[in-house]
This record gives structure tokens, sequence and C-alpha cells, in this order.
């Protein structure tokens, strides 16, 4: 009966929610924003959130640490891709498996390099060149309760430096699933980005960017079809950009009103498929409305914006993803990783 009252308590605690967080930021208006985007390829052919997906793929560990599991034992996961103007954004990781503590453990880095920049002062005179960079520092460790439950948390330690100006600060996630092995689905729940910025760009400290996510994942019996629908920034009902340039009310947003429509409400969800041709290939497609709403241009045609599609591939040891996603009208980001299985080129793992 121990799960019931978990689910109780999780359900409880997703209701309380909008009355006890009401003032967390949303959209660019929190520091460190850029933990928000997709660490690797298969998070990104899935619409960027997803904290329910099956399988051995390392990477996903970090969007909800409950799924780490002994089954990604020895895994090395990396990741590079180009994102716009010229930013390099690079991401590893590696899982092991503790028998005795019945724990599995993974630790990463994700690097943001913005190339070279051109530094200025306030009349314009130029005064050499500086490196912009971010990264996050995660240590994750997962344990199950039970043969349905799982468990996880994240520790996190943050950077930004721009130039002359630094800022630092810590942050952890917490995630839980419950499997039904027999019926073949997944519920999941995560509180992401619960932390405090240590050292600010200025005296005034800001926010993290914090989240609460809920997923769900189905895998079709007689299809080797894989359905997930994942909802996120479930603690504020209304997540459309606030430019407090226009609108000073952090609980409207730029177009004002807190009515309910259904643009709103979408906005919140991703929904997912994957088709799996076996152990060594798959395809996966996924929609994000938010995405899409937020790059939308007045009479503009808005193109596959919110769209992202991605494949993997096993090549020998080797598992190779691509990833595919739209930001800009007919312009694609490309995100490429690999992950093998160290245990499988020594013994002593």
């Amino acid at each position: 009966m121990a799960y019931l009252y978990a689910v109780r308590n999780m359900f409880l605690f997703l209701l309380l929610l909008p009355f006890t967080a009401p003032a967390q930021t949303i959209g660019s208006n929190s520091v460190f924003s850029f933990v928000n985007l997709a660490h690797s390829p298969q998070l990104t052919a899935l619409g960027n959130i997803n904290i329910t997906q099956p399988g051995n793929d390392a990477s996903l560990a970090f969007a909800n640490p409950a799924l780490l599991n002994d089954s990604m034992h020895s895994a090395f996961s990396t990741s590079f891709n180009a994102f716009f103007s010229g930013t390099l954004i690079t991401h590893a990781m590696g899982v092991h498996h503790s028998a005795k503590l019945n724990t599995s453990f993974a630790g990463g880095i994700y690097y943001f390099n913005y190339g070279k920049t051109t530094e200025t002062d306030a009349a314009g005179n130029i005064l050499g060149t500086f490196r912009p960079a971010d990264y996050v520092l995660q240590v994750a460790a997962a344990q199950s309760y039970g043969e349905e439950w799982r468990y996880g948390l994240v520790l996190k330690y943050l950077h930004s430096a721009y130039g002359q100006y630094t800022s630092s600060g810590i942050a952890a996630d917490f995630g839980v699933t419950y499997t039904n092995v027999q019926r073949q689905w997944r519920l999941g729940f995560v509180a992401k980005n619960m932390g405090v910025q240590l050292k600010g760009f200025s005296q005034e400290k800001e926010d993290l960017p914090f989240d609460v996510q809920l997923g769900f994942s189905k895998t079709l019996r007689k299809l080797p079809l894989v359905f997930s629908v994942t909802a996120h920034h479930l603690h504020q009902f209304d997540i459309r950009y606030n430019d407090t340039t226009f609108d000073s009310n952090p609980f409207t947003g730029s177009n004002g009103g807190g009515s309910f429509t259904a643009d709103k409400l979408f906005r919140h969800f991703i929904a997912a498929v994957q088709y799996r041709a076996g152990a060594n290939l798959e395809f996966t497609a996924a929609y994000n409305h938010l995405r899409r709403a937020e790059l939308k241009l007045s009479n503009a045609p808005n193109g596959l914006n919110g769209f992202s599609a991605g494949v993997g591939i096993r090549a020998g040891k080797f598992f190779l993803r691509y990833a595919r996603s739209y930001y800009q009208h007919n312009r694609a980001y490309h995100h490429m990783g690999i992950q093998l299985f160290l245990k499988e080129y020594m013994r002593v793992i």
C-alpha cells in the first residue's frame, strides 16, 4: 500500500504548487537558463523535455535522475552540436552501478562555448577580446523502492563567465518514476533546478529556472511504438513570456489577462512518439507547442518551429544518435551524439 500513499502525496503536491509557488520566474527572466536546452540528441528529438522514456540511454538520467538504472552501468555518453551564432555545446557523462549499495551513480559536464567576442567600453572603444562561456557540473544517484518505484537526485554546480562578469550557483533535481512492467507504461515526476545563485552578476541575486514536470510513456504491445506526453511548468498556469518592459505584473504575461485559454493549456505539453525497429534502430518525432507559439511572428509563416525528429542506430559497439529541431523558419538545429559501454572493452569494470 506504500505506493498508493506516494501517488496520493504526489498529486496533493501538484495541486498545491500553483498556490505555494506563484512567484517563480518563467521565460528568460531567470539566471542560468542554458540548462533548459536539451543536452542529448534523443532529448532534442523528444521535444526538449521527456522524463519517462524507456531504454538505456544514459543521457536521459539528467532529464530525470530516476531513469538512472543498472542497465546503464559503464555507459559513456557524449554529444556535440553547433548552435546558432557559432555557439558550440558539448555534453559528456559516465555511469557506474554499485551492486553493493544497490545504487546507480552518474557524473557529467555540460559546456557552452560562445567563441571569441570583442570587448568594448561604453563609448565603443575596443579593449580586446574575451571568451564567454557557461557550464554545469552534475552528479546523480538513483535507487529502487520495490519493483515499480525508482527515485533519484541530481546535484549541480552552475557557472557563467562573460568577461569581467561571472556568476555561480547550486541546484538540485529530484525525480520519481512508477513503472508498470506488465502493461508497459511509466509515470514520472521531476522538480528541477531547486537552488540558489551563490554569486550574482551584480549585487542583486536572481532566480533559477525552477520547473515542475509530470510525464507519461506507453509502449504498445503489438507495435514497436512508444508514445509519451510530458507536462512542464506545472507550478504556474500562464507561462507566456512576460516582457516586463510592457507589463510589470508577473502573473499576467505580456498579453495581459489571466483567463483560461486552450493556447495557455497546451503550452505546457510536449507529445512524442518513437518507433523501434529492433534493438539497433529507432526513429523519434515530437511536437513542443510552447516553442512553436513563442517563435510565431505576426503575419509570417511559422514553418516547422516546434517540431523535432531524430534517429538512433547501433554501429558495432557504438550507438549513434542524430536529432534535428527547429527554432527559426526553415532553419534547423542539428544535434549529434554517441554512447558506448566501457564494460565491453574493459573486463574489470
